[in-house]
């Protein structure tokens, strides 16, 4: 290999461990941006990269996450918010915890709740958020789930006051690579949207997601949004 080739390999093999730590990581399984029901088994990391793309204007957004079982029904993580492009927007560094508290095989119902901690370490109008949440979920042997429950972002996470209000998946399961979702955060804040799209399996660790954001307001004026999202299963 030459040397111009290991220093480049070097580079990204750097990022990546700044990118996706895994010893104390954060992050948590989502739909597209809200929880979802699934808890990694213990010992399993799982990667993601989210990003965003506005047919109004040239501005991208791209979010990294880790995510980590540490057993109990528990798993941790962390994402880094704010990194677009062409231009820069505050930074923040959220771990998050996530806790399946109850789960009936037989009935598929189940109760999970979880917190992000919001740390902006860059262009910051605040020092420190929070997002709360609590969600029922219903899973049928025909592969279709819901959750439904409700959340409280202390003020200037996503609006200049604490916004507080429901969040509500849906997934239906069409084979086994293939499963359509939609998801929805009431409320006139920065994650107000309706998200409809599909998940699809690329390979037994790489999945694709792909949903378009519809605003709760403004969207005549431009606020929606494609979302994709490419998450790797490491072990």
């Amino acid at each position: 290999m030459s040397p111009e080739r290991e220093i480049k390999k070097r580079k990204w093999l750097l990022f990546l461990l700044f990118a996706f730590p895994v010893c104390g990581a954060y992050g948590q399984e989502t739909v597209f941006d809200i929880p979802s029901a699934d808890i990694l088994d213990k010992g399993k990391v799982y990667g993601e990269l989210d990003g965003t793309v506005r047919p109004v204007d040239p501005l991208a957004t791209f979010t990294p996450r880790v995510v980590y079982g540490i057993g109990h029904q528990i798993e941790i993580g962390v994402n880094f918010n704010g990194l677009s492009a062409p231009t820069v927007d505050q930074l923040d560094v959220s771990p998050t915890i996530k806790w399946r508290l109850w789960k009936s095989e037989s009935s598929g119902w189940s109760l999970f709740a979880g917190d992000d901690l919001f740390l902006p370490v860059r262009e910051r109008t605040y020092n420190a958020g929070n997002y709360v949440y609590a969600s029922l979920a219903k899973q049928w042997k025909k592969g279709t789930r819901i959750a439904f429950g409700g959340y409280d972002f202390t003020r200037n996470v996503v609006a200049s006051a604490n916004r507080a209000g429901g969040q509500f998946t849906f997934e239906q399961q069409v084979s086994e690579r293939l499963t359509l979702a939609a998801e929805w955060y009431t409320g006139k804040q920065a994650n107000g949207y309706v998200n409809p799209g599909a998940i699809l399996k690329l390979s037994s660790k790489l999945t694709l997601y792909a949903a378009y954001q519809i605003g709760n307001s403004g969207v005549t004026s431009g606020n929606h949004q494609f979302l994709w999202e490419l998450g790797y299963n490491f072990n």
